[in-house]
């Protein structure tokens, strides 16, 4: 399937923190309807080692899929590769700057394919496949609270305040071992469709209902940004950071091949 994606909007600011230690793929600025890779990561730890590890995932793992990525399709073997691709460098920076010891990231990775959208993520940031305002798919948190709200020991509710709801139990980090990311591939892709990659951030004051709300009432990928800048800005004490990722159109392969020689029989 050919699947083109309208105009993506996003937006990464520090909140009420000193520094911004989110890092996003393609920057705003950057992006257009014809990318396909987007990544977001939310360094853990503090300080600016925080900021550098995210930063240093974006480079390198956006750098990894640009020179070896050859099939149309990314596959878990190969994002797990570029995982550990990324993790050496993390290991070579903190041989060289003793200070960074410890420093680690969350990962979210969105790529559009010709089997569908693949999305990996490692850490409690989130990505969202939502439909007429309905979330049809999140990805599930790698952090304390949700484990423990898995085996019933809080509610949701007490989640949401929890004084360990910062703790993440898999990030990207170096130190010779590599994590692993969960990887999932949606085929069932529609015209109208969004997908929405956040940071925890973003959810210190939306709910999930909020959220679909959110996109269910709004008209424009664009109004849906500004709605959401709304809910979040002054309002956050964490970082936060998303992308809007709209689906515009789907095609099969068939008819894409058949358009695009009619295209090019044109100027014969």
């Amino acid at each position: 399937m050919n699947i083109m994606i309208g105009k993506p909007y996003a937006v990464s600011e520090r909140g009420y923190k000193l520094n911004n230690e989110d890092s996003i793929y393609p920057s705003p600025e950057a992006v257009n309807s014809n990318q396909k890779l987007f990544l977001m990561c939310d360094g853990v730890g503090g300080t600016e080692k925080g900021e550098i590890a995210s930063s240093m995932t974006c480079d390198y793992f956006s750098t990894y899929f640009s020179s070896m990525l050859t099939e149309e399709n990314p596959t878990p073997e190969f994002i797990q590769k570029a995982i550990q691709y990324t993790e050496a460098h993390f290991d070579t920076y903190v041989a060289e700057h003793s200070e960074a010891q410890g420093m680690a990231t969350t990962l979210i990775m969105l790529y559009i394919g010709t089997n569908g959208v693949t999305l990996a993520h490692v850490g409690d940031s989130r990505i969202y496949h939502i439909r007429n305002g309905e979330i049809l798919y999140q990805t599930e948190d790698h952090s304390l609270v949700n484990s423990l709200v898995k085996m019933g020991k809080i509610t949701p509710q007490e989640a949401r305040n929890h004084p360990k709801k910062n703790v993440i139990l898999r990030a990207i980090q170096g130190t010779d071992r590599y994590t692993e990311a969960d990887v999932v591939l949606i085929q069932d892709v529609q015209p109208g469709d969004y997908f929405f990659m956040c940071t925890d951030g973003v959810l210190e004051n939306l709910t999930n209902e909020m959220l679909a709300s959110i996109f269910k009432e709004q008209t424009t990928s664009e109004v849906i940004k500004d709605t959401l800048m709304e809910s979040c800005d002054g309002k956050t004490n964490d970082n936060f950071s998303f992308y809007i990722i709209p689906i515009q159109n789907i095609q099969d392969s068939v008819g894409y091949r058949q358009n695009l020689l009619s295209f090019l029989y044109s100027f014969i």
